[in-house]
């Protein structure tokens, strides 16, 4: 039997739509971490940082539902074209004004705005593309191409930084949402039904009503949502005290954290995809996400106190014994964490978005991606400023401590409640 993954990728239309996604994902994540990097060089406070992270979530929270309703009554292809261009012209701005911060706010206000319209039509375009048995497959490599452009903007942010200049890859970017452009245009959608004389003016009052409805009054969306909205505040919250945490527990430059700790996090995160979509087409999809929600809570609670492992006398012999380049220290004891909640991440991911794909029409899906990107932006405003804060105010550990202890209780309630 042809394995599910392979049969995906054998539709031109969708391998066109993962290329896309990966410049396109390349882009948008090595411009994330570059405009935090400068940020936090600039200013040396995590509530700084916190300040980027907000400019490009606030779009999400106005715009976010209406820009849903938008995509939902235009083709989603075009709508991947342009809003791919209009990025890449926003981006080359920031060549000139990389040393001004409010400009660099503005400028992450108007790319994310963009970004609106965009999310509503990326994922939600996939039940266009493949059959509906294949679509965890698909949502497997689709994430799994998320996740790789994550690897690549990551581990190679560094280098890039070293060889073009916190100016010049502002270039660099603008080029990748252009190239992304150019494989959406490749893009040919089947599979769609044909509506007579559908009425394309949009009462959004309605529009907006009807996408609290979904969410409020369908279980498996209601659910779904949450634990994206979840997960993505998860990783907003760990970009504000990624830099404090690189710097004042594993005592390393902020420039070494993205290969030291997301590049095994997203391969952890690769690796779960692959499994998901290969060997659990037939488990509950549900289940699947509480797992990945509690391992994920444990692994966040461990992070900061690596040092009670390498404290101890038999790994302090093992030292003893080997070079120095092999010590096992700090570092080594938050890659494998990293990798772990990767595989966690993925657990959330893959299923929760299955379940949105597959319990929504192509009328409702755009509005229930945007509403997905506005509760993210909503629910995220007050976290993403609090550990801002309290990560300057009470240290990064305590913070994160903090965030461990209630991902576990959370993923405990819906293990108990929500059978």
């Amino acid at each position: 039997m042809k394995n599910p993954l392979i049969k995906v990728l054998s539709i031109p239309s969708f391998f066109f739509l993962l290329v896309s996604e990966f410049f396109s994902q390349f882009a948008m994540n090595l411009l994330n971490f570059i405009l935090l990097i400068v940020v936090f060089t600039l200013s040396k406070s995590n509530l700084a940082v916190a300040g980027v992270v907000l400019s490009f979530t606030l779009p999400s929270i106005i715009f976010g539902i209406i820009a849903g309703a938008i995509v939902d009554k235009a083709n989603k292809k075009n709508v991947l074209v342009a809003t791919n261009a209009l990025r890449a012209l926003a981006v080359f701005p920031l060549f000139f004004f990389a040393h001004q911060l409010v400009l660099i706010y503005l400028l992450s206000f108007i790319v994310s705005f963009i970004t609106q319209f965009f999310l509503p039509a990326e994922a939600p375009i996939i039940p266009h593309l493949v059959p509906k048995k294949l679509l965890l497959a698909a949502n497997a490599l689709f994430s799994m191409g998320i996740f790789g452009s994550v690897i690549v903007a990551y581990a190679f942010s560094g280098p890039i930084l070293l060889i073009v200049g916190k100016t010049n890859v502002f270039i660099l970017i603008t080029a990748l949402f252009a190239i992304s452009a150019v494989f959406a245009v490749l893009i040919r959608k089947y599979n769609v039904p044909v509506r007579k004389n559908e009425n394309r003016n949009i009462n959004m009052r309605a529009e907006i009503k009807d996408s609290f409805r979904l969410m409020l009054r369908t279980d498996k969306i209601y659910h779904s949502l949450f634990l994206l909205t979840l997960l993505q505040t998860l990783i907003l919250v760990i970009a504000v005290v990624g830099p404090g945490y690189a710097t004042n527990i594993l005592h390393i430059q902020v420039e070494k954290f993205p290969i030291l700790f997301v590049t095994p996090a997203v391969l952890g995160m690769a690796v779960g995809a692959a499994i998901i979509g290969n060997f659990f087409n037939k488990k509950s999809k549900t289940t699947l996400a509480k797992i990945g929600l509690l391992l994920t809570g444990i692994v966040v609670l461990f992070f900061p106190y690596g040092y009670i492992v390498t404290s101890r006398e038999f790994i302090k012999s093992i030292n003893n014994h080997l070079p120095i380049i092999f010590h096992v220290t700090d570092v080594h004891i938050m890659v494998i964490l990293a990798i772990i909640i990767g595989f966690g991440f993925s657990l959330i991911f893959v299923p929760s978005n299955t379940i949105l794909q597959e319990e929504t029409t192509d009328e409702q899906r755009g509005k229930i991606y945007g509403a997905l990107n506005a509760l993210v932006g909503a629910v995220s405003f007050i976290p993403v400023l609090g550990v801002g804060f309290l990560a300057d105010m009470l240290g990064v550990s305590r913070v994160i401590t903090g965030v461990g202890i209630t991902l576990i209780a959370i993923s405990l309630l819906r293990f108990f409640k929500y059978k």
